[in-house]
């Protein structure tokens, strides 16, 4: 076995594998935005944007159950493209409407998220998900 076909060649298990990171580390690192939302919730601080005129808890109440409930889904791989269009559609509202007047670097961090979600929504969760164990 070479080099080459060890590390440059595309095999299932190293695809299995990156997905697993991927939605691990993105679904963690967005825990990390949709925890204080979700604690909010909780104690009834509806203290909110309302970048789509819903409402502030509304729009908190989506934005905690995208960035909270949907990252958690996302991370075990459970159900995960339902999991992603919240997801999809958070980050969109926050890259295009919220950030819209804002530079790059502001809006930086949501557009990776949409591309993130995006490709995991498109990909699936691959074979070490729930999905994959519940829903052969």
């Amino acid at each position: 076995m070479s080099i080459k076909s060890t590390f440059l060649s595309a095999n299932a298990i190293a695809s299995d594998f990156g997905l697993l990171i991927l939605r691990v580390v993105s679904g963690a690192a967005l825990l990390s935005h949709g925890y204080p939302k979700f604690q909010k919730v909780i104690a009834s601080d509806m203290q909110f944007g309302d970048p789509l005129g819903i409402g502030q808890a509304t729009s908190l109440h989506l934005s905690a159950f995208a960035e909270f409930i949907c990252a958690i889904l996302v991370i075990l791989g459970f159900l995960t493209r339902l999991a992603t269009i919240p997801l999809i559609i958070n980050m969109a509202v926050a890259s295009l409407i919220v950030h819209s007047a804002d530079d790059f670097a502001t809006k930086e961090m949501s557009l990776l998220y949409l591309g993130v979600f995006l490709t995991i929504f498109f990909t699936g969760p691959g074979r070490y998900s729930v999905d994959r164990s519940v829903f052969k």
